[in-house]
C-alpha cells in the first residue's frame, strides 16, 4: 500500500509537472495535440486495467440528464456571464486578438466549433477530471484538495503556449471543471462545459494564447 501511494505520486509529478515541461524545453509545443491524446490513451489503458472490475462505462460517463438537468442549467448560465466577462477583457486588455478568426478565415471558426469539443475538450477532461479523480482521490484527505490539485495541473499543462494568459485562464477554468465534475461525476457534462469555454475563447480572439499564434 505503501509503495502503491509513492508510484502514484511519483506518476502525478510525471505527468503533471515533468512532461509539460519537457514539452516546453524541447519545443513540442506544435505537436501538443498528439501528447494530450499519447496520456489520454495512456489514462485509458491504466483504468481498464486497474479499475475494469469496479467501473463500468455508464459509471465513467455518468449518463442521468433527468437528474444533472440543475447541473445543466447552472453550466450554460454560468458560461453566458462568463463569456461577457471575457469579451470585456479581450476588448480591454487585448483588442488587436478580438474576433481574430472571424477577420482572417471564418469557416475555420466552424471547424473549432465542430472538432474542438472531441480532439480536446474530452480528452482533457478525461485526463484531469475522470482520470485524475479516480486514480488519485485515495492521495487527498478531502475533495476540496483533489479539485485544487486537479485546477493547479490544469493549469500547469497550459504552459505550452508560452504566455501568461493561457494558464491564467486555464486556473480558473481548472477550478469550474473539476467542481463540476466534483458535483456530477459526469464525463459527458464537464466535456460540454470546457467545449463552450473552449470554443467561446476561439471565437472572442483569446485562443490566440491557447494555440498556435502564441507557440510561435
Amino acid at each position: 500500500m505503501i509503495l502503491s501511494k509513492y508510484l502514484k505520486i511519483l506518476e502525478l509529478f510525471i505527468l503533471g509537472f515533468v512532461f509539460p515541461i519537457t514539452i516546453v524545453m524541447f519545443r513540442f509545443s506544435e505537436f501538443i495535440l498528439l501528447f494530450l491524446w499519447l496520456v489520454s490513451i495512456y489514462a485509458i489503458v491504466l483504468i481498464f486495467f486497474k479499475y475494469r472490475n469496479t467501473l463500468t462505462l455508464k459509471s465513467l460517463f455518468h449518463i442521468n440528464f433527468k437528474i444533472n438537468k440543475g447541473h445543466i442549467k447552472l453550466i450554460l448560465c454560468r458560461w453566458f456571464f462568463i463569456t461577457i466577462i471575457l469579451y470585456i477583457f479581450t476588448y480591454y486588455m487585448f483588442p488587436s486578438k478580438l474576433f481574430l478568426i472571424q477577420k482572417n478565415d471564418i469557416s475555420l471558426l466552424y471547424k473549432i466549433f465542430i472538432f474542438y469539443p472531441f480532439i480536446s475538450a474530452v480528452p482533457q477532461e478525461f485526463i484531469f477530471c475522470t482520470f485524475f479523480f479516480i486514480r488519485y482521490k485515495s492521495l487527498f484527505r478531502n475533495e476540496k484538495n483533489l479539485v485544487l490539485t486537479s485546477a493547479i495541473i490544469f493549469c500547469f499543462a497550459h504552459i505550452f503556449s508560452i504566455n501568461w494568459v493561457a494558464p491564467f485562464l486555464s486556473l480558473f477554468g481548472g477550478l469550474m471543471f473539476a467542481n463540476t465534475y466534483k458535483k456530477t461525476k459526469s464525463l459527458i457534462l464537464v466535456s460540454l462545459e470546457h467545449a463552450l469555454y473552449g470554443n467561446s475563447l476561439f471565437a472572442l480572439g483569446l485562443g490566440w494564447f491557447f494555440w498556435g499564434g502564441s507557440v510561435s
